[in-house]
């Protein structure tokens, strides 16, 4: 399948320089590579995350982001969750207590130490 490996080139818009992507933040790194292996194993192809993407992409213009950049990664995160979620590889509903487990853990954590979901109090 010649879809099957990811390529930079067909990402709209990604943040790089002369040696690949370059993130501002450890959140953009990790859902970068989720769906870079989310896709090399076959639960979608390179094209489907493009389009998703790019979807996401030309949403955010038609509401008003300036398309600066610092929010490339925040388009990805949302394209990232509705493609796990059409294709069925994880629900709503389990996304969203995750997402809420995420953030409570952020603001149980002391500043500068790394975020456990441990921290996450019920």
């Amino acid at each position: 399948m010649a879809d099957a490996r990811p390529t930079i080139e067909a990402l709209p818009a990604i943040p790089r320089d002369s040696e690949g992507p370059v993130f501002a933040a450890p959140w953009e790194a990790h859902a970068f590579a989720i769906a870079v292996k989310l896709s090399e194993q076959g639960l979608f192809t390179w094209s489907e995350w493009t389009d998703a993407l790019s979807a996401e992409i030309e949403v955010a213009r038609q509401t008003g982001d300036a398309d600066l950049g610092d929010t490339y990664y925040h388009h990805w995160l949302k394209a990232l969750e509705k493609l796990v979620e059409q294709k069925g590889i994880v629900d709503k509903t389990a996304l969203s207590k995750r997402k809420d487990q995420w953030r409570r853990a952020y603001l149980n954590t002391p500043h500068g130490k790394p975020i456990d979901l441990k921290a996450a109090k019920q």
